[in-house]
């Protein structure tokens, strides 16, 4: 089910309805058996892979604190380990790596599956799951998190499945960690008008940056991102700049919504945006980015890489980085942008000393140096990602040869100028709330005004939803990871 589908808009209000009607001791059933449907509207028999996870991880959670022998803790840390990634391997990734297989040895002339084999069965179609690369580390995080003491296990095994499946962010999240939502799916939450204020206007802003700006710009991006041996160097120029934001505001929409909804029935998500495209450097830019994904990262994966001395830094940096890549999707192109960005960060942080030296050569200011590292950032950045909206790495590579054979200064490649000039006014638009207010205070520019600024306000963001959404109902890009 999508948020933005007509099926979302009936969905909501029978859940919130639903959830403050009934007695708190029954809420966790409620918010489960929406959260299962919720799931099951998009894929109803994978629904059993999102069951295998939550009970394996409900009993090795259990088991791991009751064991008394290290051994015997890691024996179900594993277990749970192998299972969850194991069913993520299987249902995203065995196409990939049975293909890149078969190609090293097609390269020696030995076939590794047979031509009746192929036509017979094909990897290929194996369906994807959406959202299972986000259970699988919510739930996994849970796991580890035991082992390490952090947390004790949760024993109701209906409140710790509600965890796992949550509906606002079970398909795209953020990732939550289970020290953060359990203790307020157990806690008592009286109805509030105050969150539900909150709660309505962070979706409502989500609504807007998902249906009027990110689909908006990914008209332009299609067609741009559509031919990519193109004369008009401009017009790829510009498709690519658009992408950047409109993948920033397609997934912010979606955790905006996420977020929204679940401050409505009482609950805070983790913010998974910090202003991003704020950032002076690229690792700045990744602390502001999917930042309940790269925390896992850096708790999960780096950290204990780091920890055994045995690897450096840099090779730690790069290992988080090709996961990084893999886990947004089974293609060579999320791993060349993901390493790339590694290999921007790696560049930065060895030159950060030269940088300076130069910088104070030149007498640059504070904010003249923070511009020259934000340009820096967002033009690579920008280039980057060419790799991660392109379909394979030949159609990448010929993307980024045809954007720099200047010549062109054609772009309006939709026949359409006002349609150009709405998106740059809205990307300025987004840009200055975000700047004001960050992804965390939205509700501050309604909240905080006098009654008649705001049914001023309401009034002008339904005329803007009615006149200039772009309702094709289009998935969240993030749905495909």
């Amino acid at each position: 089910m999508l948020f933005n589908s007509f099926e979302f808009l009936i969905f909501l209000p029978i859940v919130i309805t639903g959830y403050y009607s009934i007695p708190h001791r029954y809420r966790w059933a409620w918010l489960l058996s929406a959260s299962y449907y919720f799931y099951m509207a998009h894929e109803p028999e994978l629904l059993v892979l999102l069951i295998i996870s939550t009970l394996v991880d409900y009993f090795c959670g259990i088991k791991i604190f009751k064991a008394s022998k290290k051994s015997i803790k890691r024996n179900y840390l594993i277990l749970s380990i192998i299972t969850n990634v194991g069913i993520l391997i299987s249902f995203k990734y065995l196409f990939f790596f049975t293909s890149n297989l078969q190609s090293i040895f097609d390269f020696f002339g030995v076939s590794l599956i047979s031509a009746e084999e192929t036509s017979s069965y094909n990897f290929s179609n194996i369906l994807l799951p959406v959202g299972i690369s986000f259970y699988t580390f919510q739930t996994m995080s849970y796991s580890i998190e035991i082992y390490r003491g952090v947390i004790k296990p949760e024993k109701h095994l209906g409140k710790f499945a509600l965890y796992v499946a949550f509906f606002p962010q079970l398909v795209a999240g953020p990732i939550e960690r289970a020290s953060r939502l359990l203790p307020q799916i157990k806690s008592k939450t009286p109805l509030s008008i105050k969150n539900m204020q909150q709660g309505i206007i962070v979706a409502a802003w989500g609504f807007f940056l998902k249906l009027v700006v990110a689909d908006r710009l990914g008209v332009y991006v299609d067609a741009a991102f559509s031919t990519p041996d193109s004369p008009h160097n401009l017009a790829l120029m510009l498709g690519s700049i658009f992408f950047c934001f409109q993948i920033y505001y397609d997934f912010s929409a979606y955790t905006s919504i996420a977020i929204g909804v679940a401050k409505i029935m009482g609950f805070d998500l983790i913010q998974n945006f910090n202003r991003p495209i704020f950032a002076t450097s690229i690792a700045e830019f990744w602390k502001r980015w999917h930042i309940s994904f790269t925390t896992w990262l850096r708790d999960f994966i780096y950290i204990p890489l780091v920890k055994r001395k045995k690897i450096s830094r840099l090779l730690a940096v790069s290992i988080v980085f090709f996961v990084n890549g893999l886990w947004h999707g089974a293609n060579w192109t999320f791993v060349i942008w993901s390493l790339l960005n590694a290999l921007i960060l790696v560049c930065e942080i060895s030159s950060n000393k030269i940088r300076s030296k130069i910088f104070d050569y030149l007498g640059f200011s504070k904010r003249l140096r923070g511009l020259t590292g934000w340009f820096t950032g967002i033009s690579l950045i920008i280039l980057t990602l060419v790799f991660f909206r392109s379909p394979n790495v030949s159609h990448a590579l010929s993307y980024l040869k045809h954007m720099f054979n200047f010549g062109s200064l054609h772009f309006n490649i939709i026949n359409n100028y006002f349609e150009i000039f709405l998106s740059i006014v809205l990307i300025l638009f987004t840009q200055y709330v975000f700047y004001k207010k960050g992804n965390d205070k939205i509700y501050e520019l309604f909240i905080n005004k006098n009654t008649y600024t705001k049914y001023a306000l309401s009034l002008t963001y339904i005329i803007i939803m009615v006149l200039f959404a772009i309702n094709r109902q289009n998935s969240f890009i993030y749905f495909q990871f």
